[in-house]
């Protein structure tokens, strides 16, 4: 193999496509953080309700976001569709459902930064890996900073209903398709197949943004972090 001495055209050739390649890089990783500053920024305001029917909630563990229900209510009843037997702890009181979606390679395989290979960030980055709902359990709900309850009119919880179901994958038989895994946070939760493909612009909080937007509450233009929509709720 021929070794390029540093004076060569040839290497200096490399040198100069190697830095456009680096520099076209990181202008577009600013201008991509400039469009997610100014469209984080700007939002669709809260659609006008005489009513407060029921409550939900959203909440971040300062990356990711979830969107948090009653488990059961007057207008639906998530144990109908969803069966906590796939939890550890398979207890069927909890009074709250939280769902997140996202990578799969990112929930199943890396259960802390340490652990992030690079072919699960490119996958996830490029949308070449499949997606995940995350369903989690709870008994009860605190308002804190990274927990904030939002009051919902019938109407527009029936909407956000469908807009969760509708990030589920089916079966044959139109069931849920739960993950078996042992990759899970705790003893409260599950994995289940999910609809389309993490991305660059389309990611678990741009899903939960979306969400927002479907039942009508104070929602960004479009977002890929949790900072974005808590901003206009704290």
């Amino acid at each position: 193999m021929q070794i390029l001495k540093p004076n060569s055209p040839t290497y200096l050739k490399m040198t100069i496509l190697l830095f456009k390649i680096v520099a076209s890089l990181l202008v577009l990783i600013v201008i991509y953080l400039l469009v997610a500053l100014v469209l984080s920024g700007l939002y669709k305001g809260r659609e006008q309700s005489s009513t407060s029917d029921i409550d939900i909630y959203i909440s971040t563990n300062g990356v990711h976001t979830d969107i948090i229900v009653p488990t059961e209510s007057e207008f639906f009843n998530w144990r109908t569709i969803l069966d906590p037997q796939h939890t550890i702890a398979k207890d069927s009181t909890f009074k709250y459902t939280s769902f997140g979606w996202g990578d799969k390679g990112f929930y199943l395989d890396t259960p802390t930064w340490a652990d992030l290979k690079f072919s699960t960030a490119f996958k996830a980055t490029f949308g070449l890996s499949q997606s995940a709902m995350h369903v989690t359990y709870y008994h009860s709900m605190e308002e804190n900073k990274n927990c904030i309850k939002i009051s919902l009119n019938k109407n527009q919880y029936l909407r956000l209903i469908d807009f969760i179901k509708n990030g589920f994958q089916k079966d044959t038989a139109g069931e849920f398709i739960n993950i078996k895994t042992d990759a899970v946070y705790g003893d409260h939760d599950a994995f289940y197949d999910a609809i389309g493909s993490y991305n660059l612009f389309k990611t678990c909080n741009t899903w939960a943004n979306t969400g927002l937007k479907s039942c009508g509450q104070k929602a960004c233009i479009w977002t890929p972090s949790q900072s974005g929509i808590f901003f206009h709720y704290r």
